[in-house]
Formats: structure tokens, C-alpha cells, sequence
């Protein structure tokens, strides 16, 4: 009697746990086709993400690519190399007068400086060279000596390099040429500038005083940095505000934010030209970018002299040995 009274109740008890575990196994099976939405929903977000990287990463390469171009020039050591071992690197900076107030021809390089990257003393050291300066043209005795800006003019940037390379004995690993409608274009992208003016003078409708700091947009940091004449130091003075308004903007786009911005490469890649590939630009914005926290500006000094009915500024041997020894040094690892 007592075993069949204990077998309903073991069935009873089957009975009442069949249901449990089902119950169970379907809470269990719910939960498990969760997860695999969820991860799905991911996985095809990840997908979406990658997509749009890499359109957008394919955008900046083709506009980087647009931009490339080699300069021709025997560079005095391999730059790839240099970048590889992120070793202090040096860029040639040109600016052109074309592509502002409606010029559109090849033009002269305005604005000549010698660019230095030291990642490891954290320095970038800038220095101008007068466009005037005396110097043989290696590629083109017959027309030597020349003014320094004239090289461009014969040879495009090819000769430029060389002539530096040449008359500074300083190795020209990579170079940027601009024109003033990039740089306008360049500093409206950052959203303007800071420069603190060291004159006071008005040009082309702008009003700058002495000591003022100004928050400049394209437009108004080129008045700033092309007066010439009103400036008692002619020449030099203008050189020393164009170094100015360049630190400036290399304070604002020397980053991975820029180097990556689409709109700002784009908005310069028609008005400018390199030699930096983007690969070269990545390795730029990766390793190099702390070299802004410390930033040496200087000059070639000149004197102004007549030849042949000629105006050149003709740089003294041991200033050019000052620059030659400045630049070599900040190349130093």
C-alpha cells in the first residue's frame, strides 16, 4: 500500500518537475538567442563603422595622394629612413603669390623657410630666408648668381632644394609648397589664429597695434603677414610675421585631429603640394607631434647691395655659418 501510494506521489513529483525544467530550458534558450541579436547588432555596427573608416580613410588617402608630388631633387640622406627611427626631420616650407588677389601664374616663392622637427628635445625650430638672398643656382650657373627665389622660377621645387641643400650644407628631407590661397583656406580651417602683432600699422582695410593679441581668420592673417613696406625693417620684418602666423597655425594642425580632417586637407589640397606621402603625414601626426611645445624662430641676416642694376640681400659668410650650425644642431638626435 505503501508502494502504491509512494508511486503517484513519485509521479506527482515527476510530474512537478517536468514542467520546472522546461520551463527552465526555454528561459535558457530565450536568454541564449538574446545574446546572439545582441552580438549580431554588434557585429553588423562594428561592419558599418569599418565601412565608413575606411571610405573616409580612402577619402583622405586620395586627397593626401592629390596633393603628392616628388620634387626630383637628390636629397643628401634617404628621409624614409629618418621617419622609420623618428629622427629629427627637416621640411622646406614655400610659399608662392599665387592663388590670392587673382594670381594664377606660376609666380616666385614670397615666403622661403627651413623647418625642423625634433621629437626628442620637443622643438620645432623655424627660420626664414630672406627671398632676395644671393646664391648660385646649382642646375643654372648661367643665370648665377640669383636671387634666392628666383631657383623656383627656373627650376620649380627641385632647384629650390637643391640650392638650399646647397649654400646651408643642411640635408631637405621633405618640402610643402603653398600658395596663398591654401594658407587663407588652411587657417579659416582650424578656425583662425592668435598672433600678437609687433608693430602697429593698417593694411588693406585692417587696423594692428603693437602688442595686441588678435584672433586673425584667413583673410586678415594674410594682410597681417604681406606688408611690406611700412615696416622698418622692410623685408625682415614681414618674414618675422609670417613665421608668426605659420607657428600659429602649426600649433593649431599639428595633431592627429587635423592630419585626419578631411575638410582640411581637402580645402588645401588644391593650392598646395608635397612630398609627404599620408603615410608620411600619419608617422608626422603619431611621433612628431609634441615638437610644438617648444618653438625657436629665426633669421638669415642680410644686407641690401646693387649689382648690375640688381638688388640682392647678400647674406655675410658667418651669418650663413650661424644658420648652417643652428640648423644643423636642431637635426641632432
Amino acid at each position: 500500500m505503501s508502494d502504491e501510494n509512494n508511486r503517484p506521489l513519485n509521479n506527482n513529483d515527476d510530474g512537478m518537475q517536468q514542467p520546472e525544467h522546461h520551463h527552465h530550458h526555454h528561459r535558457h534558450h530565450r536568454r541564449h538567442r538574446g545574446w546572439k541579436i545582441f552580438w549580431s547588432v554588434v557585429g553588423v555596427l562594428v561592419l558599418v563603422a569599418l565601412f565608413f573608416a575606411g571610405m573616409a580613410w580612402h577619402n583622405l588617402k586620395s586627397t593626401t595622394d592629390d596633393m603628392y608630388s616628388s620634387a626630383g631633387a637628390t636629397k643628401s640622406r634617404d628621409a624614409q629612413k629618418v621617419l622609420d627611427q623618428k629622427k629629427p626631420v627637416s621640411i622646406l616650407l614655400l610659399g608662392t603669390d599665387t592663388g590670392a588677389l587673382g594670381r594664377d601664374y606660376k609666380g616666385r616663392t614670397d615666403t622661403i623657410m627651413v623647418m625642423t622637427l625634433n621629437p626628442k628635445t620637443k622643438t620645432t625650430t623655424i627660420v626664414s630666408l630672406p627671398r632676395d638672398m644671393k646664391v648660385n643656382l646649382p642646375g643654372y650657373p648661367q643665370y648665377s648668381p640669383a636671387k634666392i627665389n628666383a631657383a623656383y622660377t627656373y627650376g620649380g621645387v627641385k632647384e629650390s632644394i637643391n640650392t638650399i641643400q646647397d649654400h646651408f650644407n643642411i640635408p631637405i628631407d621633405y618640402y610643402v609648397l603653398v600658395n596663398m590661397g591654401g594658407l587663407e583656406k588652411a587657417i579659416n580651417q582650424v578656425g583662425g589664429v592668435d598672433v600678437k602683432s609687433p608693430l602697429t600699422f593698417d593694411y588693406e582695410g585692417y587696423h594692428f597695434e603693437k602688442g595686441e593679441t588678435y584672433h586673425m581668420n584667413g583673410k586678415k592673417a594674410l594682410a597681417f603677414s604681406r606688408m611690406r613696406y611700412d615696416d622698418p625693417d622692410g623685408d625682415y620684418g614681414r618674414q618675422q610675421r609670417q613665421r608668426l602666423v605659420i607657428t600659429a597655425l602649426l600649433k593649431k594642425s599639428v595633431s592627429y585631429k587635423t592630419v585626419l580632417n578631411r575638410s582640411f586637407l581637402r580645402s588645401v589640397s588644391d593650392s598646395s603640394q608635397t612630398d609627404l606621402t599620408f603615410n608620411d603625414m600619419m608617422r608626422l601626426a603619431q611621433s612628431y607631434r609634441d615638437t610644438n611645445e617648444n618653438i625657436v624662430q629665426d633669421h638669415a641676416q642680410g644686407r641690401g647691395q646693387n649689382e648690375d642694376g640688381q638688388a640682392f640681400e647678400v647674406v655675410p659668410t658667418s651669418e650663413q655659418q650661424r644658420i648652417t650650425n643652428l640648423l644643423q644642431n636642431s637635426l641632432k638626435n
